[in-house]
């Protein structure tokens, strides 16, 4: 039982509504004070610092810097507008155009919950004028916005890579199939209920080959961004910590001399979202790194690898049960918290039973987004309810239809390696 006890201090302070990262370093600390001998407190305080030097965490500060840029520079709005121009004739028109508007620009912004609070401003009081419901449109807003850290280059990508040991180009390749089902799942529920509820279009017909092409034209330059670096990573021009600096310098000059709307008093305000966001990141993985390495000297993850195997060596039972537990963990959990202190535990057990571990990355991701949209404690769920103003019964009757769709996602994924895997598979 001893071993354990950091782990339920950990839970203790999850449940005071200590940060995460706070949690994650106090119950790390009573470990190495206290239960361990072996390590001085200055080789702990070591071991914090040490914890996050490593060049490839410098893609983290460059790619929140990047979803910065976007929102000044013009790019963001860009997007919003090729978005309407493919699905403003569609049923539900604003509503498929705030799902199209995750899936162009989540991956950069890279978080789910700043795509939510981003598009509960701009779209909802939109969709609102136009006789959609708040409940459904907060609903689709919490929705779309687990697209975002699922498609490259989202840093929950980066993250699992790290904490894994994987390609970070291979994972990026990874996160377009889950990012493409999730989002045609979505716009397919869209459909159906915007049809039963009368939800008018934004556009009285299907814009035209000549209307799509002079928006392209337009928004040519936002949508190089995640291709670009791609592409950029596949042909070996840069790495992913290097894709982000090139990314941050497109941005700008897109901005600069493109759309011409970003200007030298943005500057400090980008900086200031950068270091705040990128604090509160690296914060969390140093809580994780170091906690973590408590798991590692008590061989946490071999007894939970050992009793999971002990109960089931059937990898399709395995990731059932694995399902099921991050399923009712991403409930309780922000999705970059509960990737870092998950994936060590689960990613071992996984390997153990020869599931593929780009595909466990995946499957981790989609489905601790999933959570991040499912009461009670749902991080995205708050975040839009909080500013659109929706009660949390209203959206929970609205959201249960997106989140059937995406379970369904989830276990095609889950159950098909071929699918989860094919575009990894076919470029690399």
């Amino acid at each position: 039982m001893e071993p354990f006890i950091p782990v339920i201090i950990l839970f203790i302070l999850f449940f005071l509504n200590i940060p995460i990262a706070f949690a994650l370093i106090g119950a790390s600390l009573y470990y190495f004070i206290f239960q361990n001998n072996i390590m001085s407190v200055n080789m702990v305080i070591q071991q914090f610092v040490t914890s996050v030097e490593s060049f490839p965490y410098l893609a983290v500060p460059f790619f929140i810097m990047v979803g910065s840029v976007m929102n000044f520079s013009g790019i963001s709005s860009s997007l919003m507008k090729m978005a309407e121009v493919l699905t403003g004739h569609m049923v539900g028109g604003l509503a498929q155009v705030n799902v199209i508007l995750s899936a162009m620009m989540g991956g950069i912004s890279g978080s789910a919950n700043a795509d939510a609070a981003m598009q509960s401003k701009i779209l909802v009081p939109e969709m609102v004028k136009r006789n959609f419901s708040k409940p459904f449109s907060a609903a689709v807003t919490a929705a779309s916005s687990s697209v975002s850290p699922v498609i490259p280059p989202g840093t929950n990508l980066i993250i699992y890579s790290l904490i894994a040991n994987v390609s970070v180009a291979k994972m990026f390749l990874a996160g377009y199939t889950p990012g493409i089902m999730m989002t045609v799942a979505l716009m397919f529920v869209v459909h159906i209920i915007s049809k039963k509820r009368g939800y008018t279009s934004t556009r009285d017909k299907r814009a035209t080959i000549k209307e799509i092409l002079i928006q392209i034209k337009d928004s040519i330059w936002a949508l190089l961004i995640p291709f670009g670096i791609i592409l950029g990573m596949r042909m070996g021009l840069f790495t992913p910590t290097e894709a982000g600096g090139v990314a941050v310098l497109f941005c700008f000059v897109v901005g600069v001399f493109v759309y011409k709307k970003l200007k030298w008093e943005h500057v400090p305000i980008i900086l200031k979202d950068t270091v705040y966001g990128t604090g509160s990141v690296m914060l969390l993985i140093i809580g994780a790194k170091v906690f973590g390495y408590y798991l590692t000297l008590e061989r946490i993850p071999q007894m939970i690898t050992n009793l999971l195997v002990g109960f089931t060596d059937n990898r399709y039972m395995l990731l059932f049960i694995v399902n099921l537990l991050l399923l009712f963990v991403g409930m309780f959990l922000e999705g970059g918290a509960a990737l870092v202190i998950l994936a060590p535990l689960l990613v071992p057990a996984a390997l153990k039973v020869g599931i593929d571990p780009i595909q466990f990355g995946v499957i981790l991701i989609v489905n601790i987004m999933i959570g991040g949209i499912t009461p009670p404690f749902g991080s995205m769920m708050f975040t839009t309810c909080t500013i659109v103003g929706v009660k949390l019964d209203e959206f929970v009757k609205e959201v249960l239809p997106f989140i059937l769709a995406l379970l369904v996602v989830l276990a095609i994924l889950t159950y098909s390696e071929t699918i989860a895997l094919y575009i990894p598979n076919l470029l690399m």
